[in-house]
């Protein structure tokens, strides 16, 4: 099984807190085992949004989850950065303060963290 590399909280803006977490995956079968694995504990679970992208053999896939844009924020940031066969997963847990466009500078921002966190330009 997939091996998830979680790095906790990376920032909070306004309340909410975002955490960044990845996996090598090679197939859609495999980024639903890694959003299974991370879901598993309960705070992921219960979090706002749990957007990703992930760049696969066969093509590009993303998910928003409820946070309009996020999925495709993401899916740039592998594509630039060349990270493929990996799914990165942007969970946000709502502090309840909207926070406008501000919302895809936090999901960059914790994307940037995990690209850098590989030794990846971001």
């Amino acid at each position: 099984m997939t091996e998830l590399t979680k790095l906790g909280v990376v920032l909070t803006d306004r309340g909410s807190k975002y955490a960044v977490t990845g996996a090598q995956v090679r197939s859609r079968e495999d980024v639903d085992g890694v959003l299974r694995m991370l879901k598993s504990d309960k705070s992921y679970a219960k979090a706002t949004h749990n957007t990703w992208a992930a760049v696969l053999p066969n093509g590009a896939l993303k998910a928003d989850d409820g946070e309009s844009g996020a999925g495709m924020v993401i899916l740039k940031m592998l594509e630039r950065a060349g990270l493929r066969n990996h799914v990165v997963i942007v969970t946000r847990w709502y502090g309840g303060k909207k926070l406008g466009g501000d919302r895809f500078r936090r999901v960059q921002d914790a994307t940037r963290t995990y690209l850098e966190h590989l030794g990846l330009p971001s």
